[in-house]
């Protein structure tokens, strides 16, 4: 476990925050497969950290860290609020959603529709900053609906910069605010790397890390040539084993990876832990349904862990029983 802020790796390679996906769960497995990569959690509202079940939102394994808490919010005392209790519960930074489309999101005057307020992201940002020690990064699309010009961005972060965020996670799409679903979002828009590119270029003190259509090591090593990071979504979750080489080719660590089938046994104890708190099998097994991707026996693995009959059994040996063979 890497905890003090010195020993902490570098934001070469992050896994997105992703709702419903990236929960507690999820990270506690990928965590079996790279020690390093920043794991971030799924985006929690102010609201729901105010006036809900905080250990609920925020609980962890220290196993997890590297860990950000992914925050949606606009209201900067709120925030500083909710930065707070990031720290206290063991956090390693705050990242702030303003790259977010759903329609919810804002109605909840938060997400991709704050890039229209720059001084209010940076307000809130500086509020935050006021409250707590931890590193305070923001992740944003390149522009929102027909304000897509490079000076609209470019604006954008160097107003936020002011403000003391040292590190921009920026999704090399912009956002349609209207008509488009979050899905779509992530789709339809094209990508536009080089304007990532070139916010690097003009803000060569900052930290800027790239987000978008990532999949593959090859193209994680290209886009590492012209900024400081990397961070990946949805390969990462349903072809999670594809970062057991992350440590070695992007944070120089040698250390052998743990098998697929070491990482299944490295669960066994937390899933037997989980359980006997109450929580359900499919909530832990669902996570871990791509760790075979490619091999032979993936397509059992993933029947196995999905079986609700055999879920509703609550015995943990399911996991090596699914597992491929060895031979």
């Amino acid at each position: 476990m890497l905890s003090a802020a010195s020993s902490l790796p570098p934001r070469r390679v992050c896994v997105a925050p992703m709702l419903d996906w990236t929960d507690r769960h999820y990270r506690y497995f990928a965590r079996h497969i790279t020690q390093h990569t920043w794991l971030y959690t799924e985006m929690v509202t102010t609201g729901a950290l105010l006036h809900g079940d905080v250990p609920r939102h925020l609980r962890f394994d220290p196993i997890e860290s590297p860990i950000a808490l992914q925050l949606g919010g606009s209201e900067p005392s709120d925030l500083a609020r909710c930065a707070k209790l990031a720290a206290d519960w063991g956090y390693d930074e705050v990242n702030l959603n303003v790259g977010c489309p759903s329609e919810r999101v804002q109605r909840g005057a938060f997400g991709a529709c704050l890039m229209q307020e720059p001084t209010l992201v940076a307000d809130c940002v500086k509020a935050m900053r006021d409250a707590v020690s931890l590193p305070i990064t923001v992740k944003h699309r390149i522009g929102i609906d027909d304000t897509e010009h490079y000076g609209f961005v470019a604006d954008f972060v160097g107003q936020v910069a002011e403000a003391g965020c040292e590190t921009f996670i920026v999704h090399a799409r912009k956002a349609i605010l209207k008509g488009l679903s979050p899905k779509e979002n992530r789709e339809i828009p094209p990508l536009k790397y080089e304007t990532v590119y070139q916010l690097k270029r003009d803000f060569s003190a900052l930290e800027i890390i790239v987000n978008g259509g990532i999949k593959t090591t090859a193209e994680m090593a290209q886009h590492l040539e012209q900024v400081d990071g990397v961070m990946l979504g949805r390969e990462a979750y349903h072809n999670p084993y594809l970062m057991a080489t992350f440590d070695a080719d992007f944070f120089g660590d040698a250390t052998p990876p743990l098998s697929r089938h070491t990482v299944l046994e490295a669960m066994l104890p937390y899933l037997t832990r989980e359980l006997a708190e109450g929580n359900k099998m499919h909530n832990i097994t669902r996570h871990i349904l791509g760790l075979f991707q490619g091999q032979t026996g993936a397509r059992r693995f993933r029947q196995v862990l999905s079986d609700s009959k055999l879920l509703a059994e609550k015995r943990v040996a399911l996991l090596l029983e699914a597992c491929p063979s060895q031979s």
